[in-house]
């Protein structure tokens, strides 16, 4: 019992960490993947520093041009993996995490009204 034992909890250890790991963090890739895919000129992005601008180019894989502020003066290479979340010119938010949209919907479509 005592190899076979070994063997027994390695396999447990090696399977739970495969689930909760690496399961979510492939997860979470994919997430991002379709949301570079489904960027467009025009989009409105918020970086993962947490600054607000509109997508200009796509010039290639790594590098989008942003453009930041009122005065239409600063744009801004950047790499696409600095996205953190885009709007679709007149829709919702495309989000990196499905749990922030489930808080949304739970809401009761009483989003941007304050509660007293």
């Amino acid at each position: 019992m005592g190899v076979l034992g070994i063997i027994l909890y390695l396999a447990f250890f090696l399977g739970l960490m495969y689930l909760m790991i690496i399961k979510p963090q492939k997860k979470q890739q994919k997430q991002m993947e379709d949301l570079h895919n489904a960027m467009e000129p025009g989009d409105t992005i918020m970086t993962t520093g947490g600054f607000y601008g509109t997508l200009l180019d796509i010039v290639d894989d790594t590098t989008v041009i942003v453009e930041f502020g009122n005065d239409r003066h600063c744009r801004i290479p950047m790499h696409p993996n600095a996205i953190a979340e885009v709007e679709k010119a007149g829709s919702a938010i495309v989000k990196d995490d499905e749990e922030d949209a489930d808080d949304d919907k739970k809401s009761d479509g009483k989003l941007g009204k304050e509660k007293k």
